[in-house]
């Protein structure tokens, strides 16, 4: 693990340094600066104005300083002279609470306090579109049912290749590639880490996909629902949770054995718990984990030309079954499939903790197990809350979820509320075509 930034760049020939912070609307923000002057920002953090960022800042705030983490940097494998390092954000000598990665780490530690080390993997999906965003980037890439379309997949070969060849030479054991459920889509996975490794590796993947895309003369995007029709771009999360981190976990705390009421499909009762405050802040949540106008477009959307959305819109938990909020494939972890491509790479992994301790210290029952197909008998389910159907009515679940909302940390919610509402109000007085088209003659 590396611990000094002056003797990387001395021993790998790195000439500058990318350090990067994420803002709350999970824009990335960064500084260039050269090897000869790392020590010291190292040392201070590189200053920026937070105000000229998405925090909830005044140009009169003081200096805020993205203090480099040496354990996250990366050299980046298509441009080796440049090294990119995740950084944590300090004003006044104090964490900026706000931040999304401080919202993590110290959910992160408070974990930890309780024997607890969550480990995820997510599952990022993505579009390949012409540079200028309108149309997928591949004209032939036309079938009905386009998942793990062998020659769609192989026609765009060059950048996934480069991608992944990538991630294999930085040792994030990727595993698989594919052609996803929509045309023009993708997605490619990689090895679980721990949550705050995961967030990183997450955060630079976007980076790293629209860097070797725009190479080759496309434009990568995560937009939830960048085309109409198509299926949008999910970004699934599997949890597990262990009694240490990295490679000295051994035991996992979630596993269970049976299918009984302390092993339902593999999961201890700790598990179910857990599972139990993701199902119980499921609503508020989805103002983290959708934080977009158009994230409301994927969950709440009609089928899709390929018969399916793959997304839910019901707050409902299964076996191994895709057509729910949170399935359990396998003994010891859940996947939660209600994150789409624009979440916060930091405030996606820290929510799943915040609910899930909340689960834990009230000891939440994850309610009735359902094992239907909830794209077609989803009516027939009873008592279980509808996601929200718009961001106005996400932002009103979170601000509603005292409890999430502290877990989250005051400073943070507060910041994200007021600059989330602030992006729907502008949303909302946006005139649109759709206005004229339906109420000209009116």
């Amino acid at each position: 693990m590396t611990t000094d930034l002056a003797k990387f760049a001395a021993d790998t020939g790195v000439k500058y340094f990318m350090i990067s912070f994420t803002d709350l609307f999970g824009g990335q923000r960064a500084k260039l600066v050269p090897a000869q002057a790392i020590a010291d920002m190292q040392e201070e953090g590189a200053g920026f104005a937070g105000f000229a960022t998405w925090l909830d800042m005044t140009p009169a705030h003081p200096d805020m300083l993205a203090v480099p983490d040496p354990s996250s940097v990366i050299q980046l494998p298509w441009k080796p002279e440049v090294a990119w390092v995740a950084a944590n954000c300090v004003m006044e000598g104090e964490d900026v609470a706000q931040a999304p990665r401080n919202v993590l780490r110290r959910l992160i530690d408070e974990a930890a306090d309780q024997g607890l080390h969550v480990k995820t993997g997510v599952e990022a999906e993505y579009f390949l579109l012409t540079p200028d965003g309108d149309q997928i980037s591949d004209p032939f890439d036309t079938a009905e049912k386009p998942c793990y379309d062998q020659q769609a997949v192989m026609r765009r070969y060059d950048v996934v290749r480069e991608i992944c060849d990538y991630m294999l030479d930085l040792g994030w054991g990727p595993y698989q590639n594919d052609h996803e459920d929509a045309n023009g889509q993708f997605e490619m996975n990689w090895d679980y880490d721990d949550a705050l490794k995961t967030a990183d590796k997450h955060s630079f993947f976007k980076f790293m996909t629209k860097s070797v895309a725009e190479k080759h003369g496309f434009r990568a995007t995560f937009m939830p629902k960048p085309i109409e029709g198509l299926t949008g771009n999910g970004c699934h999360v599997h949890v597990s949770v262990w009694d240490a981190p990295g490679k000295a976990a051994k035991t996992n705390v979630f596993a269970g054995e049976g299918d009984g009421p302390t092993g339902e499909v593999g999961l201890s009762e700790r598990g179910k718990h857990f599972l139990g405050g993701i199902m119980k802040h499921a609503s508020g949540m989805a103002a983290i984990t959708n934080p977009t106008v158009n994230s409301y477009k994927r969950i709440n959307a009609p089928v899709t030309t390929s018969g399916a959305t793959w997304a839910p819109n019901t707050v409902t938990w299964t076996g191994n079954n895709r057509t729910h909020m949170v399935r359990v494939p396998g003994p010891g972890r859940f996947e939660l499939r209600l994150a789409d491509g624009a979440a916060n790479p930091y405030l996606l992994q820290a929510v799943i903790i915040a609910a899930g301790l909340s689960g834990l210290a009230s000891q939440a029952d994850p309610s009735k197990r359902y094992d239907i197909d909830m794209y077609a008998e989803g009516h027939k389910v009873r008592g279980a809350p509808r996601l929200p159907l718009n961001m106005l009515d996400a932002l009103r679940a979170f601000d509603k979820d005292k409890a999430l909302k502290t877990a989250m940390g005051d400073e943070f919610s507060s910041a994200f509320l007021n600059l989330k509402m602030r992006e729907w109000n502008s949303y909302v007085s946006h005139f649109t075509q759709w206005e004229k088209d339906n109420t000209l003659d009116i």
